[in-house]
């Protein structure tokens, strides 16, 4: 009997190697990304001192076919590199599959990367990956109020907690070997009481 080993996502990928999309939508992509970026920054202090001791650095960031090439501010902060611009360091994440780095975000762990080049820029780049987090029940009681955003946030939430037990459910084959059967565990009898 074989097993279908396939990722439910896997038409994903096929998409991203097929699909290129307009040079507008590229560059309009990465500057949204660089915002959001600088959003998260701004809300911590210490990011942005990390950040300016490698001012100046470039960072190459690559996932298959898309790519990003980011700046150090003077501020601490971040903006796009100039075309052609050598980078100081190479972020790759070895992962192809969709499935694979959605996986690693939703169990809270970077997906796989190879790291070359600058090893200090790399270390600042892992504590703000390890310490930075999106506080968006914050940003969402800017516009919401404070009891909206923190009942949409608990919603998320169990959402988020709920899309991380599908896809642990669903991916379990995928990553089991070829030819090897998920087998579900067998529910103890209940115990008889005296």
């Amino acid at each position: 009997m074989r097993t279908n080993t396939t990722s439910p996502f896997s038409f994903l990928q096929s998409l991203a190697t097929r699909f290129q999309p307009p040079a507008w939508v590229v560059d309009e992509g990465q500057q949204k990304i660089v915002l959001f970026l600088n959003h998260v920054l701004m809300q911590e202090k210490e990011a942005q001192n990390r950040l300016l001791r490698k001012k100046g650095s470039v960072v190459h960031v690559r996932w298959g076919v898309f790519a990003l090439d980011l700046v150090i501010t003077p501020a601490g902060l971040l903006d796009r590199a100039a075309p052609g611009v050598k980078p100081d360091l190479l972020l790759a994440v070895t992962a192809e599959s969709p499935a694979v780095v959605m996986q690693s975000v939703m169990a809270g762990k970077a997906p796989p990367v190879k790291i070359e080049g600058d090893v200090q820029l790399a270390a600042e780049l892992g504590w703000l990956a390890d310490n930075l987090r999106w506080d968006l029940e914050e940003d969402l009681s800017r516009i919401i109020g404070d009891v909206p955003a923190h009942t949409l946030a608990g919603f998320a939430r169990q959402a988020l907690a709920g899309l991380r037990q599908f896809l642990a459910q669903a991916l379990v084959p995928a990553a089991s070997p070829a030819g090897a059967v998920a087998v579900p565990p067998v529910p103890e009898p209940p115990k008889a009481t005296s």
